[in-house]
């Protein structure tokens, strides 16, 4: 049994986006006990010309219903842009992840090879759709939730590798 283009999107942008979820509430959960207002984590950056956590969610979100919606040859709903706390941010993941939950496996299984031309900053990009999802999409879905566990990390969130990763979501057995 081979994987399909769906088996290796849609799956995989709704967990990326439900680990993303988990590191927002891990960053609220800290800023509450600490008693730091949620706009001095959101609007945390690593270095000065780098987008803020803010930024890098919705960015993250984008991506993946983008990216979905190009496989699949539809539109993709539009945000705002205008989240500042952890529970907008959460939201807008939920949000982004109901809409990925909507993509049937027809739309997307049998477009590996369309052709996906888009606009990124001053370059348009043509792809067909299996290497839009793995040199485009995917790769900068995971630097976008990475670049947001870096800065909820360096701000004192105490998560780990398996935050990112989601690993409760992988079953282990033991080794003997």
């Amino acid at each position: 049994m081979s994987l399909s283009l769906y088996d290796c999107s849609i799956p995989v942008f709704i967990h990326s986006l439900g680990n993303l979820k988990a590191l927002l509430e891990a960053g609220a959960q800290y800023g509450a006990e600490q008693g730091i207002e949620d706009t001095v984590l959101t609007s945390a950056r690593l270095f000065p010309n780098m987008l803020p956590l803010t930024k890098q969610v919705q960015i993250a979100c984008d991506i993946a219903k983008r990216g979905a919606a190009r496989m699949a040859g539809i539109e993709a709903p539009t945000d705002e842009d205008t989240e500042t706390t952890f529970d907008q941010l959460k939201a807008r993941v939920e949000t982004t992840k109901t809409f990925l939950a909507t993509i049937q496996v027809e739309a997307i299984n049998g477009t590996e090879d369309n052709s996906i031309t888009m606009q990124a900053g001053p370059n348009m990009y043509t792809f067909t759709a299996r290497d839009y999802l793995n040199l485009w999409a995917l790769p900068n879905l995971y630097f976008h939730v990475s670049t947001t566990y870096n800065l909820l990390r360096h701000n004192g969130v105490a998560i780990g590798k398996a935050d990112f990763l989601g690993a409760g979501a992988f079953k282990s057995t033991p080794v003997s």
